[in-house]
């Protein structure tokens, strides 16, 4: 990698080669802690696992099926880890071994899915079932994100409809109705008096939401913060059925997973837990391995955390009766993500009128008091 286009052009024409142009890499370059094209998309990831899986059953070697799929992404990140990986199974690692120092990229369940194909002899089969795994997750964000897309547009629209009422409309009535001299209703003087503060000292917005953005930001990351923040977001009224749902979904579709590759419970179960999205719902469950350890039940062990429903609770203790924790698992999950698609479709079905009727009320309350003391303007020119 070249540090300028001088340089690069200068080592490309020593090796031969005739160049005609010299771009800068953008999504290759770190700077200032600040990374371009460092996060690995859920669908690359995923193509990368089935093309891993195809050339793996064809009869490729692993190392051969890294070092060809390596040599094909367009993702700069995931080209390096992998070509990492390989680098690491040339010198005899075994697979899962190789991936371990990149679990923060990859995950800590497919690293144990790796394990455990690799110890039951079935690395294809591991894989595979944690694609499928993998894609369900992938489906639930974004299912979640389309969710949100439109009443999050309707409210930058509103906002920047605000923005234009009291930077630029209003401003210009208020020296209207200066020059007349004329009494003004009360919402009319509110309105105006906002307006021509927000006016005057309009740059304190953006500095404020870019500190405020900063702030997040740069602190969403501490364990402390994080855990505020979740515990915060279980304590909103329609939010928390979401998010809690949301986190027993994952939570059993994980440990549902790591059982069927053949993974020991109390082991699968610490996995589980930090798969967990919601910092304070896996802080609530870890003392569910200690409890295991010392002859308690699954289900027993998560009523004691706190951080189950009950309805998840039943479910679970008819598996272990049944000697069928790993389908049950996989029921409680689908269930869980039916109740969440049908929660966030009731829930957006609910937020776009609101807030279209809140945008139309503050419209109408800023054409209200503009328009309101027009007839006083109207009796004073008589």
């Amino acid at each position: 990698m070249a540090t300028s286009a001088g340089e690069c052009r200068k080592s490309l024409s020593g090796d031969g080669y005739l160049v005609l142009s010299v771009r800068r890499d953008w999504k290759a370059i770190q700077a200032q802690g600040i990374r371009f094209g460092r996060k690995i998309k859920d669908k690359d990831f995923i193509l990368f696992n089935q093309e891993l899986v195809a050339l793996i059953k064809s009869g490729y070697p692993v190392l051969r099926g890294l070092e060809v799929i390596s040599g094909r992404h367009k993702n700069v990140y995931l080209k390096e880890l992998v070509t990492k990986v390989a680098d690491e199974v040339k010198l005899g690692k075994a697979l899962s071994e190789a991936f371990l120092p990149y679990e923060k990229s990859f995950g800590t369940v497919y690293s144990a899915s790796l394990m455990a194909g690799e110890r039951s002899g079935n690395l294809p089969g591991a894989i595979t079932r944690y694609v499928q795994y993998a894609k369900v997750i992938a489906q639930t964000r974004s299912r979640i994100r389309s969710a949100l897309a439109y009443p999050t547009l309707l409210l930058i629209f509103g906002f920047i409809l605000f923005g234009i009422l009291v930077n630029f409309i209003l401003p210009r009535f208020s020296s209207f109705y200066q020059d007349f001299q004329a009494q003004l209703p009360g919402i009319t003087r509110l309105i105006m008096s906002v307006s021509l503060a927000v006016n005057a000292r309009w740059y304190l917005v953006p500095a404020v939401l870019a500190a405020i953005t900063f702030i997040v930001l740069s602190r969403r990351r501490r364990p402390d913060f994080r855990l505020k923040l979740d515990r915060l977001k279980l304590r909103i009224p329609y939010g928390k059925a979401i998010w809690l749902e949301s986190s027993i979904s994952i939570f059993s579709r994980t440990l549902g997973l790591l059982l069927e590759a053949g993974i020991s419970l109390l082991q699968a179960i610490g996995i589980a837990i930090q798969s967990v999205p919601n910092a304070h719902l896996s802080r609530l469950m870890g003392g569910v391995p200690d409890s295991i350890k010392n002859g308690e039940g699954l289900s027993e062990s998560l009523a004691k955390s706190g951080a189950v429903p009950p309805l998840a609770l039943d479910m679970i203790r008819i598996g272990e009766t049944s000697a069928n924790l790993q389908g049950m698992l996989g029921d409680v999950a689908d269930f869980y993500d039916e109740r969440i698609r049908v929660k966030i479709d009731t829930l957006v079905s609910l937020i776009e009128p609101v807030i279209i009727i809140f945008m139309g009320l503050v419209v109408a309350g800023m054409l209200l008091a503009v328009y309101l003391p027009i007839f006083n303007v109207i009796r004073i020119t008589r």
